[in-house]
């Protein structure tokens, strides 16, 4: 009977220890990568403007999310408590709209992809996937190729909603129209813009030149035909979408060697705005599958290969 409690005491004792160096280890880690990040930065110059949410070091998949034109990070604010806990949402604020009103957006989309490759560098340390909307998804998609040409880290799957592939042919240029035009052209198009603000002169003011950056940045924009990327996409559009039909979102298949999806739901082209449940339920589905493997072995996935 003492031997039997010896043998107790000893695997508790054990069974302590271990306990202890697992939370030692977990600890380490996380300096760890607070310091690889530290290093990064200094080596990329991070800017945490882009991120107004700091993404989590614990994170076991990051989404960056990119918005449409003339949205900002705020589109995705709700995104966090309604997608799964693992997932850490990272939304993207672009220069020129929200709280960086007050500095240049971009009208040209390679200098704002290479400085996006740069700052989400020290935040690719763990699997993730982007999403864009619109424009956005335009962006993400340009990203990814970015990243392969710099042989950095790949996204795990690309999310695009309401865009047709970049090889499609585009729609006529706008940005240089008249300010009435301009925002009758937008609504012939999209389906108009939130009553508040072209109501008042002053919010419009605000709002138009990031419109108009932006919407210079797609008329600016040349497809350059190069190999399909490795990961999965699942393209998403609104049934209700005046801009872009499903024949524009199923030719994204051509974008990738991997899997591909294109889901059709209820809504316009705004329908992340709408009622986002039935998007954020699909994206949770897509997410998953990179999830499982970690969940089940507890190792982290091998991206896809460029």
């Amino acid at each position: 009977m003492a031997a039997l409690y010896l043998v107790r005491g000893h695997k508790e004792r054990r069974k302590g220890e271990s306990s202890q160096s697992r939370r030692a280890q977990g600890r380490r880690d996380t300096l760890a990568a607070r310091s690889r990040q530290a290093t990064l930065a200094g080596v990329v110059g991070l800017d945490e403007r882009y991120l107004p949410l700091q993404p989590n070091p614990q994170a076991r998949l990051r989404l960056f999310c990119f918005p449409h034109a003339g949205g900002g990070a705020g589109a995705f604010r709700a995104w966090p408590s309604r997608l799964a806990p693992r997932v850490d949402v990272c939304p993207i604020q672009l220069p020129g709209r929200e709280n960086r009103l007050r500095e240049r957006a971009f009208t040209t989309i390679t200098p704002l992809i290479e400085k996006l490759a740069d700052v989400l560098q020290p935040y690719l340390d763990v699997p993730f996937a982007l999403f864009g909307h619109s424009m956005g998804g335009l962006v993400s998609f340009e990203l990814s190729r970015q990243l392969r040409r710099d042989h950095r880290p790949g996204p795990f799957h690309l999310l695009v909603a309401c865009i047709r592939a970049p090889q499609r042919p585009k729609s006529p240029p706008i940005s240089q129209l008249p300010d009435d035009a301009f925002l009758q052209a937008m609504s012939d198009r999209y389906g108009g813009m939130p009553t508040a603000v072209l109501r008042s002169a002053e919010l419009l003011e605000l709002y138009l030149p990031v419109l108009r950056a932006d919407f210079t940045l797609l008329d600016n924009y040349t497809y350059v035909p190069a190999e399909p990327l490795a990961c999965p996409i699942s393209a998403f559009g609104g049934m209700q979408d005046r801009a872009f039909s499903q024949e524009d979102l199923a030719a994204w298949r051509e974008q990738t060697r991997g899997t591909f999806k294109v889901r059709m739901l209820p809504g316009s082209h705004f329908l992340i705005n709408e009622d986002p449940g039935l998007l954020l339920q699909a994206l949770s589905a897509d997410l998953e599958c990179i999830l499982k493997p970690w969940h089940h072995t507890g190792e982290t996935p091998v991206p896809h290969g460029f």
